[in-house]
C-alpha cells in the first residue's frame, strides 16, 4: 500500500455559479445558446446544473495551487464573459440572497429529471451552489483512512467558506444556510466511519444492487472518495464569490492531506473522534461562521476561531511549503479577520439600511457586492 508524503496530491476545483440578470439582479435562467457558447470555450468542463439558473465548472487535474489559481480565473472569466453577450452575469455564493427557490425550473435532462422525481419536494429547495476540492490519492484504502481522519476539519472548513446567510429575502440568522438545504437529502452529511475501503465498497454495492443509487456519485457526504476520479472529494464547502478565498480553502484541504500522510509516515495518525461530537462542531460552523468558535476535543473547551486558524496554519507550515502554497495558507486568518462572505453580505446589507434604502433594494445592494467580488480578481 501507498502512502507516504511521495503521493503527488493533485488538485480538481469544481464550482457552481447562479446566473443573474445584469440588470435586475434576479436569477435568470441560462438559454441554450450560454451553454453551447460556453462549451465552446470550456469543452466538458462546464456543464448545465440541476437548476436552470446554474451552471458549473470543473478545473482539469492541477499539480499546484499556482496552476488550479490560473486554470480557475480562466473559467471564472470565461463564463462571465459568455454570460455577458446574453445580459447575464455570475455570481459564486451559496444562496441567492432574494430568489425564491419556487419559481425555479430544473433542468431537462434525463439525470436531472429522475433526481426530480425520486427527490420530490426536496428536490425543488436545492437552490444551492457548493464547493467542491478533490485531492489526487492513489489507493482506496488511503482514501478510507484519510477520509475518518480528515472528518475532524469538516466543521472548519464550513465555517470559514460560510457565505449563505440570506434565504428568500430574510437573514436566516446562519451564516451558512446551504447545509439546512442540502442536508434533507438521503446519504448527506458527515461521512461514516469506514475502517476499510472493503467497508465502502460494500455500502455501494449493496445500495447499488437494489436499485436506490446507480453509483457512489450518489453519495453525498461533506467528504468521499469520488466514484468518477482516484480522488478524496471535499464537499462541506459554500462556494466562494472571492477567487483568493477559494484558493486558501483548497489549500488546506491539500495541505491537510500531507499532514495525515506526514503523520502516517511517522506510524501515528490523527485522533478519531465520535461522529456526535464532530456533528456538534459542524452545527456551530453553519450557525456561526467564525464569530463564535469551535469545540477543541482535547482541550475539553470552545476556543476563538482566530486561536484555531493560527494554530492550523502553524501546524501545517511545513507541508505548505513543500506543497507550494504557503501564501495562500497564511492567508486563512485574513479571512477570519475581514469576515466571511456571510459576514460581509451583512454588513452590505446594514450599510445599505443605514444610509435609506429599504429591504428589496438593500437586498439587491448585496448582489451587486457579490459581482463586484466575483470579477475582482479576473
Amino acid at each position: 500500500m501507498t502512502g507516504t508524503t511521495d503521493e503527488k496530491l493533485t488538485l480538481g476545483i469544481e464550482e457552481e455559479y447562479l446566473l443573474v440578470d445584469r440588470d435586475s439582479l434576479d436569477l435568470a435562467e441560462a438559454p441554450p445558446d450560454l451553454m453551447t457558447a460556453c462549451a465552446a470555450e470550456l469543452d466538458s468542463q462546464v456543464s448545465p446544473e440541476f437548476l436552470q439558473c446554474q451552471i458549473e465548472i470543473g478545473t482539469r487535474v492541477m499539480p499546484d495551487i499556482g496552476a488550479a489559481r490560473e486554470e480557475l480565473r480562466w473559467l471564472r472569466r470565461t463564463v462571465s464573459e459568455q454570460s455577458a453577450k446574453f445580459g447575464l452575469v455570475p455570481i459564486a455564493v451559496s444562496c441567492h440572497p432574494f430568489a425564491d427557490w419556487k419559481t425555479q425550473a430544473h433542468t431537462d435532462k434525463d439525470r436531472y429529471n429522475a433526481l426530480a422525481r425520486d427527490l420530490g419536494g426536496v428536490a425543488r429547495r436545492m437552490l444551492i451552489c457548493g464547493f467542491h476540492v478533490h485531492v489526487g490519492l492513489s489507493d482506496d484504502e488511503l482514501r478510507t483512512d484519510l477520509m475518518g481522519q480528515m472528518a475532524y476539519f469538516l466543521p472548519h472548513l464550513l465555517a470559514l467558506s460560510a457565505s449563505s446567510p440570506y434565504w428568500q429575502g430574510q437573514d436566516t440568522g446562519l451564516a451558512s444556510y446551504r447545509l439546512t438545504v442540502f442536508d434533507n437529502l438521503p446519504r448527506t452529511g458527515l461521512p461514516p466511519l469506514l475502517p476499510a475501503w472493503q467497508d465502502y465498497s460494500r455500502t455501494v454495492e449493496f445500495l447499488t444492487e437494489l436499485g436506490i443509487i446507480e453509483d457512489g456519485s450518489k453519495i453525498w457526504w461533506d467528504l468521499r472518495p469520488s466514484h468518477a476520479f482516484p480522488t478524496l472529494e471535499t464537499r462541506i464547502c459554500d462556494v466562494q464569490p472571492r477567487l483568493e478565498h477559494a484558493l486558501s480553502l483548497a489549500a488546506m484541504i491539500q495541505c491537510l492531506m500531507r499532514l495525515f500522510l506526514r503523520l502516517r509516515a511517522g506510524n501515528q495518525r490523527w485522533r478519531i473522534y465520535d461522529r456526535v461530537l464532530i456533528q456538534e462542531n459542524r452545527w456551530r460552523a453553519q450557525r456561526y461562521g467564525v464569530g463564535e468558535g469551535l469545540i477543541d476535543f482535547g482541550r475539553r473547551e470552545i476556543v476563538p476561531f482566530a486561536e484555531l486558524v493560527d494554530e492550523v496554519v502553524e501546524m501545517l507550515a511545513e507541508d505548505a511549503a513543500a506543497l507550494g502554497c504557503g501564501a495562500e495558507l497564511a492567508a486563512l486568518p485574513d479571512i477570519v479577520a475581514g469576515g466571511t462572505s456571510a459576514d460581509r453580505q451583512r454588513g452590505v446589507y446594514d450599510g445599505a439600511r443605514l444610509a435609506g434604502h429599504d429591504h428589496d433594494a438593500a437586498m439587491r445592494d448585496v448582489v451587486r457586492h457579490l459581482v463586484e467580488e466575483f470579477h475582482a480578481d479576473l
